[in-house]
């Protein structure tokens, strides 16, 4: 037996309804399948899928018991399935498109729900159609492989066209489409075996600069759906707890609140924020104030003290006063004092002061009839 046959939906025939292995009770099934009435049949084969004839009527065996180790399950019997089973991809997309059916069959607000309907113009085929009581329409489809974006804006295209919202379920381990996310549509994984729903969420966006100046501030926290380029985190939830509406899926009361208390947390802290940068704007402008009226208006210096005047040494008891030339007022060596002026040395333009004690001698005045009597120490230099 393959772990494919874990997945194979059983269809009958009486009703043309499909049929899954815990919707009655096995004793039952087993009645209606292989070597019984056999009219219980393999919808996978039935629908020419996989290599199998069109119209092939495969009788199905349910097998399983309470309390085993593997769950209850249709199988094929000894070499009665297609040249090498059923795909996974197929047995997958029948059961995930029995399922939606019957989830969405079980919802208060559904009016009608069939399989494989056409939609207005032909132009595509929903896996699950579904009319809500209020008129409105939606598409749930069940998606096994990767769609090109190119693919997938064409079936959406139509959808919106028709007024018809879809909805994508997408099978464990398939890569989503990039386009899914730009266009803001709701996106889920379906876990058969659990029978449970991932909804994808966007994570929080990181907070750099003035990030609470932005008009949108949703994305700092976790949100729905999410953006391109998010880190997507997954919320499961059964399938049983979601439920539909013209918008679309919608979440159990208990992750909308979820939702709701991490956008009010991320408002609180973009308030804090703005709080803060206001506060430490307006500090800085009074520091600026202040530092300006200082630079424009100093305040008066103090004046500077002036240094105490210093007393004059006294003189030694005996010590006669320091003799000064009658020239320039400098005071003169003992060698000088008989002449009472400084040496004057002769060189080749003429008699100049001594470089170390410069004087400069006051002229005769001109209606002096008679010239100064010589330098005593000039006349002997002269010499």
């Amino acid at each position: 037996m393959a772990a494919d046959d874990l997945l194979v939906v059983g269809l009958d025939l009486d009703t043309g309804r499909p049929v899954h292995i815990k919707d009655r009770p096995i004793g039952q099934l087993r009645e209606l399948g292989y070597r019984h009435r056999e009219s219980l049949v393999c919808a996978a084969c039935y629908l020419g899928l996989d290599g199998a004839a069109e119209g092939s009527r495969v009788p199905l065996i349910p097998r399983g018991r309470s309390g085993g180790r593997r769950r209850h399950h249709f199988a094929h019997p000894p070499h009665m399935a297609p040249p090498g089973g059923h795909h996974p991809e197929t047995l997958w997309h029948l059961e995930a498109k029995y399922l939606l059916e019957r989830w969405a069959r079980s919802l208060p607000a559904v009016a009608d729900v069939r399989q494989e309907q056409w939609i207005p113009g032909r132009a595509r085929r929903a896996d699950v159609h579904v009319r809500l009581a209020d008129g409105s329409r939606l598409a749930l489809e069940a998606q096994t492989s990767l769609l090109t974006d190119q693919l997938w804006q064409q079936r959406h295209r139509d959808y919106t066209t028709a007024s018809i919202h879809d909805i994508w379920f997408m099978q464990p381990g398939t890569d989503i489409p990039h386009v899914l996310l730009p266009e803001q549509s709701t996106v889920c994984i379906l876990d058969l075996a659990a029978r449970h729903v991932r909804v994808l969420w966007g994570r929080p966006h990181l907070r750099t600069g003035r990030w609470w100046e932005n008009e949108d501030l949703t994305h700092y926290a976790l949100h729905l759906p999410p953006c391109p380029g998010d880190e997507l985190h997954q919320e499961s939830v059964p399938l049983a707890r979601l439920t539909l509406d013209a918008r679309g899926l919608v979440l159990p009361q208990d992750l909308t609140d979820q939702l709701a208390t991490a956008q009010h947390s991320i408002q609180n802290k973009a308030a804090d924020a703005r709080r803060q940068a206001d506060e430490a704007n307006r500090r800085a402008h009074q520091l600026a104030a202040r530092l300006g009226h200082s630079c424009t208006k100093p305040p008066p210096a103090a004046p500077r003290p002036r240094p105490a005047p210093q007393p004059a040494r006294p003189r030694h008891a005996g010590t006669p006063a320091r003799a000064r030339c009658v020239v320039c007022g400098g005071r003169l060596a003992d060698t000088l004092i008989p002449y009472a002026a400084h040496v004057s040395v002769r060189t080749p333009d003429g008699w100049v002061d001594c470089p170390d004690q410069p004087c400069t001698a006051v002229p005769p005045p001109r209606d002096t009839p008679t010239s100064p009597p010589p330098h005593p120490l000039r006349t002997q230099a002269g010499r």
